[in-house]
């Protein structure tokens, strides 16, 4: 846990419910001890360019959290420095929910998945939402000039904090690409024994002609 995630998660009420539940003592020295937990570094930004999906928590201005899930290509939610990340915006089903709620509140969260390790990386920050003239210089820098033509627009974060959460409860699931690759091998072994199995039956064959 950073100092400053907790200085913006616990809130009076939390620190309320931690004192009920007995971990604020905890808390307190993890607050005192931990790293300021605002700065991407190395790791997290690895982390982040190895990730074809997201979770991004909006605020609507009736008060009710949003939470979309932003998909495409590895890497397609780009780290533009150690406090900013952006990526561009397809069109989608136009209902442009996250998009309204950033006309309100510029406050989001993501969530950053890694199933297979049992990771995740928690970002909070302030977003901002560029179009037409103003999106076109971090469309230069995030995406090809083909796909520059068919953006919408793009969302800058400004990070404020990140965390990393435990893997405890984290499901594994693995996708197609990463089971093709795992299963390679026995695929490979399986075809060499078929191959094997077809000239030993050919062997048998011709030692029992009469």
């Amino acid at each position: 846990m950073s100092r400053s995630f907790a200085r913006i998660a616990f809130t009076p009420l939390v620190q309320q419910q931690q004192r009920k539940h007995g971990s604020r003592a905890q808390y307190e020295r993890v607050e005192k001890t931990s790293s300021a937990g605002d700065a991407l570094g190395e790791y997290e930004t690895a982390f982040i360019a190895a990730r074809d999906s997201f979770y991004l928590a909006t605020v609507s201005e009736t008060g009710w959290p949003y939470m979309q899930h932003r998909g495409g290509q590895a890497g397609f939610l780009h780290v533009l420095d150690d406090h900013t990340l952006a990526f561009a915006e397809y069109r989608g089903n136009r209902q442009y929910v996250s998009r309204g709620n950033l006309d309100h509140e510029d406050r989001v969260a993501l969530f950053l998945m890694d199933y297979p390790s049992r990771t995740r990386l928690k970002i909070l920050g302030h977003a901002t939402a560029y179009e037409g003239e103003a999106a076109k210089p971090y469309l230069e820098q995030i995406v090809t000039p083909g796909d520059q033509k068919i953006a919408e627009g793009v969302i800058v974060i400004r990070v404020a904090a990140f965390d990393w959460n435990c893997p405890k409860y984290i499901t594994p699931r693995y996708t197609e690409e990463q089971v093709v690759k795992v299963v390679a091998p026995l695929r490979q072994r399986l075809s060499d024994l078929e191959e094997e199995n077809k000239r030993l039956r050919e062997q048998l064959t011709e030692t029992v002609k009469p």
